[in-house]
């Protein structure tokens, strides 16, 4: 037997032990995706009420409003507030930070880690599947690139950008004069969004399934204060609030919890105009905001990394 559990009834937790904090995120989660009721194994919610009533520190009595990271308006007149987010937007994302343990920036992503690979909002979808691709690369590292989802080589390999992608992402950052183990890597997307006869097929994210896996990128890029982030397609904006056109939004920084975030085409899109040929025009556009991302970071660019794509 399941019961169901009102969300917008008086829940009572003294004491927010670590599981009582994930089954809080669980439920904030459905609540910002309009769920009134969730489904509880049978006893849950009696064990609930036994933690409820002993012994401790004041009762936190009301769960936070419902918010939605994604609701920024994409018309024109709001391009100023992208950029510039006002403090409610800011708290808006500040909402979705999870609380993780640990002293230094590793500590806390290791712990993160463990806590994605059980999320409950994101294992709950059927449209997703269940391998949990988290990030890779240096908790210390000045720039962080965000995708949108793990494709079929990814979650083979639990690491994210490794397929061809993964490959003309790899050559974009040697370009830059950097490694891959220098910058940081992750997705909008924790897992690898689910397909009829799949195979090696792939689909974007929907934005529920974005908003299931964003506290994680979020609580990342408070982790790791990176100097600018880039976000690699529309789908990873729309992830962070930036919705639009990679065409309209590239070429400038905008703004992800105040650090500057620079949108450009996915490596994915270099590999579809490179076998329509017209592959020159859309490397340019990319190392044209890559110089800025280097400008930005203070790196030393050379002659001929300006004179790349250069039209001859």
């Amino acid at each position: 037997m399941i019961c169901a559990f009102d969300i917008h009834s008086s829940f009572v937790i003294p004491r927010m032990s670590p599981a009582a904090q994930l089954l809080k995120q669980h439920l904030l989660q459905k609540q910002a995706l309009g769920v009134t009721h969730v489904p509880l194994r049978p006893g849950a919610l009696d064990k609930a009420h036994e933690v409820a009533h002993q012994p401790g520190p004041s009762a936190v009595r009301e769960m936070p409003a419902p918010v939605n990271p994604l609701a920024v308006d994409p018309a024109p007149e709001a391009r100023a507030i992208l950029d510039n987010p006002p403090p409610e937007v800011v708290a808006k994302k500040a909402a979705n930070l999870l609380q993780v343990p640990g002293t230094t920036r590793e500590e806390k992503l290791a712990a993160l880690r463990i806590v994605a690979q059980d999320w409950e909002p994101a294992l709950h979808m059927e449209s997703l599947r269940k391998t949990m691709v988290f990030a890779v690369g240096d908790p210390n590292a000045s720039l962080m690139f965000v995708g949108e989802a793990p494709g079929a080589e990814e979650e083979k390999l639990r690491e994210p950008f490794v397929g061809p992608a993964g490959q003309k992402l790899t050559a974009i950052i040697k370009a830059m004069g950097l490694d891959r183990s220098q910058v940081y890597i992750s997705n909008i997307c924790k897992f690898r969004p689910a397909m009829d006869n799949q195979g090696s097929g792939n689909r974007k994210p929907t934005a529920e399934e974005m908003r299931a896996c964003l506290p994680f990128v979020l609580t990342e890029i408070d982790i790791i204060q990176p100097k600018v982030i880039v976000a690699l397609g529309a789908t990873a904006a729309e992830g962070l609030g930036m919705p639009g056109s990679v065409g309209g939004l590239r070429g400038r920084f905008h703004s992800t919890s105040g650090i500057p975030t620079m949108i450009t085409y996915h490596p994915s899109y270099l590999l579809r105009e490179e076998k329509m040929g017209d592959g020159i025009r859309a490397k340019r556009q990319v190392w044209e905001d890559m110089l800025k991302v280097m400008e930005k970071l203070g790196l030393p660019i050379s002659d001929k990394q300006r004179g790349y794509f250069q039209a001859k």
